[in-house]
């Protein structure tokens, strides 16, 4: 997989939340109204090991439990996401990770209450780099000219 060039890839899972409340569409509407490139999309049920890994840094903390319990409630969305600094892009339109704080306009400070908080997304481009691998495939992410970036991004920014 590429992370390399001016376009950063990033992950967002749209949680049992967001699936059982009919938010995906108006998610990836959000996304792609930023501007950003949708290059990887599928739903999938996942399972202890995976989360376990992708919640390493939680697994010890009382509340991983309940956590990995939400998480296998129902399907989730899984979307690689691309653009330039896609990661402080969707960082941004994602919103704080407590909804309830989180501002009005942001996908969190619309959409959600609390901590079910309809998204995750890669916090860095390091986490990014690990994260995207960990749920598509190489042959799953798709590389496309996206005629819009004409009217995205200025020349020099795409270059």
């Amino acid at each position: 997989m590429n992370f390399e060039g001016i376009y950063e890839k990033t992950l967002l899972i749209l949680k049992p939340d967001a699936v059982q409340r009919s938010l995906v569409g108006e998610i990836l509407k959000r996304l792609e109204m930023k501007g950003l490139k949708v290059v990887g999309l599928k739903m999938m049920i996942l399972d202890t090991e995976k989360l376990r890994e992708h919640y390493a840094h939680h697994v010890e903390k009382p509340f991983y439990p309940g956590l990995e319990e939400f998480m296998k409630s129902s399907p989730v969305v899984v979307v690689c996401a691309e653009g330039k600094n896609a990661v402080a892009a969707v960082r941004l339109i994602a919103g704080v990770t407590n909804a309830g704080e989180a501002d009005g306009g942001t996908i969190r400070g619309d959409l959600a209450m609390g901590m079910c908080n309809v998204v995750h997304c890669s916090d860095s481009v390091d986490t990014a780099k690990q994260e995207v691998p960990r749920f598509f495939k190489e042959e799953e992410i798709f590389d496309y000219d996206k005629t819009e970036y004409l009217h995205v991004y200025m020349e020099d920014e795409r270059e």
